[in-house]
């Protein structure tokens, strides 16, 4: 009899001690799988449909998407950048081109000043002959040097290349204004337009030339190549007209 209890007591041990143990690795591991799909599951309902967290910021989880880095801007700003450049150039000209023209106006607001200053005082101060066909006194004191008989031709010519050199300065040229590159533009026109009438004036209604006159309408001829040859190397598109 003690000997049978003996052995139901043994295998009563094997038993119990069968169903407690248990592999202590493979509890951990599911342990640890269980904790990271809970961390995952939180983080997608953290996000919106439109990949955003709860703070209304996009989500990094895939390359390309979320803020554009510093080199995204760069090459925006760099591809953004040219177009205005190229805009400028269009109403804009060489360097050697701006200065050509500046220098002209110039020119042609001293020979203004000094026009001016002998209608208002005396004819004696032009340098130029008053005898035969080259008459500068018979010129500038003629009818025609009036305009409308109130407007001095002189002061005309002084008002033109007035307004030619503060829009011939290489600021002006480098603006790229559309505005201003069309009145320099109508403006030379202009001002060729009214050459070609004193030079009729002189040639046919008065018969004698003014050399000082003839400085100024040189002067005037030259802006005006210097002037088209701009418009030409800047034409405008279609879309501009």
């Amino acid at each position: 009899m003690a000997s049978q209890k003996r052995n139901r007591q043994a295998s009563g041990q094997r038993k119990s001690g069968g169903t407690a143990t248990k592999p202590s690795g493979s509890g951990n591991a599911s342990g640890r799988a269980a904790g990271n799909r809970t961390a995952a599951d939180r983080g997608r309902a953290s996000q919106n449909p439109n990949g955003r967290n709860q703070n209304g910021r996009p989500q990094n989880t895939r390359p390309g998407q979320g803020r554009p880095d510093g080199s995204a801007r760069a090459a925006t700003l760099t591809a953004i950048a040219p177009g205005d450049e190229e805009a400028k150039a269009r109403y804009s000209a060489p360097t050697w081109l701006q200065w050509t023209s500046l220098l002209l106006s110039l020119a042609g607001l001293g020979m203004s000043i000094y026009m001016t200053i002998a209608h208002y005082t005396s004819t004696n101060i032009l340098v130029c002959s008053n005898k035969g066909y080259i008459d500068c006194a018979k010129v500038t004191t003629s009818p025609e040097s009036m305009v409308f008989n109130v407007f001095p031709v002189a002061v005309l010519g002084l008002a033109f290349y007035v307004f030619m050199t503060a829009i011939n300065t290489p600021w002006a040229w480098r603006s790229g204004i559309p505005a201003i590159w069309w009145a320099r533009l109508a403006g030379i026109i202009t001002g060729i337009g009214f050459v070609l009438y004193l030079i009729y004036a002189e040639v046919i209604q008065i018969g004698n030339l003014c050399l000082d006159c003839t400085t100024v309408h040189i002067i005037t001829f030259l802006l005006f190549v210097v002037l088209i040859f701009a418009a030409t190397m800047r034409p405008i598109s279609d879309t501009d007209r």
